[in-house]
């Protein structure tokens, strides 16, 4: 057993741990704006779905991933539209519209993107940086990988800024912890969660289309394999702050990669257990979000899934 988990096999674990969470940290960084504002949105799978089509088409027909991303990015937007409209302007339930958006994700993508089936693009290459990238282990990880991984971590230090040292993160904080005194002070309620909806639709096409320009070059129907799912449960673990969602995308990235580098080598466990391994490493970190949050009174927005009614406010 020694012998596998060699400093090589660490440093492939991380790299494609890296590579494996950058969906995840898109579309993680964009619903704990969204919830912050006090919207819920459970149809982020949908939202990466559409994108990861979206994104997988562009490339395909226009030759350019960059154009594919634009193009999943939008789609995820617009989906996320949807959801603002009937959640924020109707008020629907918003538990029910986001998982409606996620069924008719899931069905729209496998009915247009039968075609693309078995297709394959060129994905993004990446890019080295000098002399960083030969340092062991954390150096390949880091360091080699495409230029949309970066422009995710630097996505982290920019949200919490705006978050936490802006008058922008003030609104948003202030509209989903009370709606009512933000409203009372100027605040546009509905404005602010529709751009902050809007910016995590984004987010998560942005997500989405990275799983099929730059992780995995083709079209595969179900792609993200829950992987919106799993985006809720870390906005948890991450108690809604933009530098812990690092830390939480990673780790299931890892989990991730290294179930599938276990089934390459041939350890003799059984391929279904090892697959177990992500969602069970999911449901822990819902077990030891649930205790910190008790522990440390660090919970979701006040008004988080609550419809803003200016009318009984006032």
């Amino acid at each position: 057993m020694a012998e596998i988990f060699t400093v090589s096999f660490l440093t492939s674990v991380l790299t494609a741990a890296v590579r494996a969470g950058t969906p995840l940290l898109f579309a993680l960084l964009g619903e704990i704006t969204v919830e912050r504002s006090g919207v819920l949105n459970l149809g982020v799978e949908g939202m990466m779905i559409v994108g990861a089509l979206a994104g997988f088409t562009g490339a395909f027909y226009f030759g350019n991933p960059w154009i594919g991303l634009l193009l999943g990015m939008t789609a995820g937007g617009l989906l996320a539209l949807a959801h603002g409209f009937l959640s924020i302007t109707l008020k629907a339930e918003q538990p029910v519209s986001g998982i409606m958006l996620v069924l008719l994700g899931l069905g729209l993508t496998s009915f247009l993107g039968a075609p693309m089936a078995g297709k394959c693009i060129t994905k993004m290459v990446g890019i080295s940086v000098p002399y960083l990238c030969k340092v062991p282990v954390f150096g390949p990880a880091l360091f080699q990988q495409d230029i949309l991984v970066y422009i995710s971590i630097l996505l982290v230090p920019v949200l919490w800024l705006l978050l936490y040292r802006s008058r922008w993160g003030l609104a948003i904080i202030a509209t989903g912890e009370n709606p009512e005194a933000a409203d009372s002070l100027g605040v546009n309620v509905v404005r602010v969660r529709y751009l902050c909806v809007l910016f995590g639709g984004l987010l998560a096409g942005v997500g989405g289309a990275y799983l099929t320009v730059a992780y995995t070059p083709m079209w595969v129907d179900g792609m993200t394999a829950g992987r919106g799912w799993i985006v809720i449960a870390l906005v948890i673990f991450a108690f809604w702050d933009p530098t812990r969602a690092v830390v939480g995308a990673y780790f299931f990235g890892g989990i991730e990669a290294f179930q599938m580098r276990l089934q390459v080598i041939g350890i003799g466990v059984p391929v279904q257990l090892l697959q177990m391994l992500p969602y069970l490493s999911t449901l822990a970190i819902l077990v030891f979000s649930a205790k910190q949050k008790a522990r440390r009174r660090i919970g979701a927005p006040a008004a988080l899934g609550v419809p803003y009614e200016r009318e009984k406010a006032q």
